[in-house]
């Protein structure tokens, strides 16, 4: 069975002062008893700036942290980038790497998102690969194509044998404010497509890859996503941003 992963995306969203009551409301929720064992795996992708103080206040707890974007370049002329390098100095795990609002807003190629991707897994970090659709994509009746196209472009340039290293993560950007839901099922749907196209270049990473769902998981429907077999956590955004809800999904889960 593999094990589930609950990541909460901070977006452009923070301060130091509101941080540290996030954290500490979060670390104070999660069970580090006996029962430890069985809860799920748990990290908060903050913004630049805050990596040193989620360094400062997570050190030597459950809770991971990363960031939400790299560059693809390792130093140079690039202003206002982050290099991988820069994520190690504090400690990141994860780096989320293609998420829709990066590809929607800042024009992320299927290429630039991969670069990414090999720039992040050469450093020793764990990217999060987002993949999806947009409304217009789903009508068009086009997901696989393009969920496809978005996930082949990093496993060609990562190599196959990489893949196990990777963690992705759907979301159905059709879903995402516009009055659409996208139902356990429909999820589901994507993410069982998603590891048959990883099982066709790697039999073994397909059974192992973590695939999250990043489609607004809340406590009310955490359960009822994470019960699909292809659904192994969550890329959580709003409800990140409440102690109460994050530790409710963590719970779910």
């Amino acid at each position: 069975m593999r094990p589930t992963l609950v990541v909460g995306n901070w977006k452009m969203n923070g301060s130091r002062a509101v941080n540290a009551e996030l954290l500490q409301a979060i670390l104070a929720g999660l069970d580090t008893g006996a029962g430890a064992e069985g809860q799920a795996a748990c990290a908060v992708c903050v913004p630049a700036p805050y990596l040193f103080q989620c360094e400062q206040l997570l050190g030597g707890s459950p809770v991971a942290w990363g960031a939400q974007d790299v560059a693809t370049e390792p130093c140079g002329a690039f202003t206002g980038e982050v290099c991988v390098s820069m994520l190690q100095d504090f400690g990141c795990r994860y780096v989320i790497v293609g998420h829709s609002e990066r590809r929607g807003y800042h024009g992320e190629s299927n290429e630039v998102v991969a670069r990414k991707a090999k720039a992040a897994l050469d450093a020793g970090l764990t990217p999060i690969v987002c993949v999806g659709e947009t409304l217009a994509q789903r009508e068009a009746g086009e997901t696989n194509d393009i969920v496809g196209g978005q996930l082949h472009a990093v496993l060609e340039l990562v190599g196959f044998e990489d893949v196990s290293r990777l963690v992705l993560a759907y979301e159905p950007v059709w879903a995402i404010g516009t009055g659409k839901t996208a139902t356990p099922e429909m999820a589901q749907e994507v993410h069982a497509n998603l590891r048959a196209l990883v099982r066709k270049c790697n039999v073994d990473a397909a059974e192992t890859v973590q695939i999250l769902y990043g489609g607004s998981m809340k406590p009310e429907n955490a359960a009822e996503l994470l019960a699909q077999p292809d659904i192994d956590g969550g890329l959580i955004g709003g409800a990140a941003l409440k102690a109460a809800d994050f530790l409710g999904i963590i719970r779910a889960a």
